[in-house]
């Protein structure tokens, strides 16, 4: 018997991963997945009823283990905008992360009071994706949903509050929506303003809960809708981000890279962090601390649009890849399909640089794992400069991309270090899993991070091609800087 159990969500743009662990340990005992409703940015919406659709599938997928859970906490994707009227109905689909049709409303609002000034209002310069373009696109476009709607929540709010009845977030999430303060700990409500001047209210915006706060107790009918028991305790969730951190047991000092749908280097920090050129977001994290963190929207994307251009599985790609090069050939792939965040570039495209008659498969393939680790060690630089010293602890690579031996060679390859991929875990839901355990022992959520150690993980060291990494780093600025 592993004792009482705790249940950590991930709900991320694509699915709704549920974990149940061992308060105790963690260990992992049951676990659950279902799929969200696809989406194709630009324009890039999901009704938030299939994220809860999901999460009771996902959790039956854990069966009678779930009778043994006493906590519950959600991590979901950030920057989504749910807007609810005084009943707590859904007035539409909420716009995602991903979503960059409010990118002229970000330039407007950031023209409004200067990069300097935002940064040091909310630690960030809004950009399309963040959920305060979101509000202020819906208040020129769909005025009417403006004005019915009484509160503004995140995802992980959103799902929350399903599980509870409550308005509430914690500082992680609530550090990216471009009107909450990670520096002093409070809403601006005259940035809010900014967005729907006139119809906004600070009465819209949830409880920001502490680190080991509980969001309260599950509500009966959502207990039987999600098959546990009646007294199960909810954490108070977070960003996706934010429990990566959580379940990586990331300390200062130490540099994430995360390799999914979206790219992120994140690390933690005792300071916040105020970048006025807006490649790195300040976030607060779940523990209390900061979350300095770069974003690119294209990350795995890339190598599977790539893959199924040469008509290869991912697996098939991971060997073209490894089989050419660095530098493949002189070809150079930018990696901005989806528009990009990191560079601020939402109307941009892919570009493909040095093609000639004898380009090979294997050329085009490393060229893409390239091009999206190139894109994210820029951010990785801009992350560095913002941080009181450069990262002595280790490197942690994660994601469905820390799978990928191709990604995990050419990133040790790239950066001359050692980088421990993390191959088998959920690191959002275990960072979840932690939260639960934590308010349910009122403990810290650093004491669950020593009790339940560090994610298993192997270790890739860097080998002789790490000598070519100035010049394909080199190839990869000449691309970006001329497209």
């Amino acid at each position: 018997m592993s004792g009482p159990l705790v249940a950590g969500v991930d709900s991320s743009t694509q699915s709704t991963k549920v974990e149940l662990r061992s308060a105790a340990d963690g260990h992992l005992v049951a676990v659950g997945r279902a799929p969200h409703p696809p989406t194709t940015p630009p324009r890039s919406e999901q009704h938030p009823d299939a994220w809860w659709v999901a999460l009771i599938e996902a959790l039956g997928q854990c069966g009678d283990r779930r009778r043994d859970v006493v906590a519950i906490s959600v991590a979901a994707q950030q920057h989504g905008l749910v807007c609810l009227d005084e009943r707590d109905t859904v007035l539409r689909a909420a716009p995602l992360w991903n979503d960059t049709s409010g990118a002229a409303d970000a330039d407007r609002l950031v023209a409004r009071l200067g990069r300097s000034a935002w940064a040091e209002s909310c630690g960030s310069v809004p950009l399309a994706s963040f959920t305060i373009a979101k509000l202020a696109h819906l208040a020129t476009t769909e005025p009417d949903v403006v004005d019915a709607t009484a509160h503004v929540l995140l995802p992980h709010d959103e799902l929350t509050r399903r599980l509870t009845g409550r308005h509430t977030t914690d500082r992680g999430d609530a550090s990216g929506t471009g009107w909450w303060s990670p520096r002093d700990g409070t809403y601006r409500p005259e940035l809010l303003e900014l967005a729907a001047p006139e119809v906004s209210d600070p009465s819209w915006l949830p409880e920001v809960l502490g680190p080991h706060e509980s969001a309260g107790s599950i509500r009966p009918e959502a207990a039987r809708s999600l098959g546990l028991p009646v007294d199960v305790v909810v954490g108070p969730g977070t960003g996706d981000n934010m429990a990566a951190a959580l379940g990586l047991g990331l300390g200062s000092g130490d540099v994430a890279m995360s390799l999914g749908t979206s790219g992120t280097v994140f690390a933690v920090s005792d300071h916040p962090t105020a970048d006025p050129s807006g490649a790195v977001a300040g976030f607060a994290d779940a523990s209390g601390r900061f979350l300095p963190l770069v974003c690119t929207l294209n990350a795995t994307g890339v190598t599977d649009t790539v893959a199924r251009l040469l008509g290869v599985d991912l697996a098939r790609l991971d060997e073209l890849a490894l089989a050419s090069r660095p530098g493949a050939g002189g070809v150079t792939l930018l990696p901005y399909l989806a528009g990009e965040r990191t560079p601020d570039r939402p109307h941009a495209t892919g570009a493909v640089s040095g093609l000639r008659p004898d380009t090979t498969p294997s050329e085009l393939a490393r060229a893409a794992v390239e091009g999206v680790l190139c894109g994210l060690l820029d951010g990785h630089d801009a992350l560095v400069a913002q941080l009181d010293g450069s990262p002595d602890g280790d490197r942690l690579l994660v994601g469905g991309g820390a799978r990928s031996p191709a990604y995990q060679r050419v990133l040790a390859d790239l950066t001359g270090a050692a980088w421990l991929a993390v191959t088998d875990e959920e690191t959002v839901a275990r960072g979840a899993a932690v939260q639960a355990a934590a308010v349910w022992q009122s403990s810290t959520v650093d004491e669950v991070v020593a009790a339940w150690g560090r994610p298993e993980h192997l270790t890739v060291e860097p080998g002789p091609d790490a000598d070519a990494a100035a010049a394909v780093r080199a190839a990869y600025a000449d691309l970006r800087d001329r497209s």
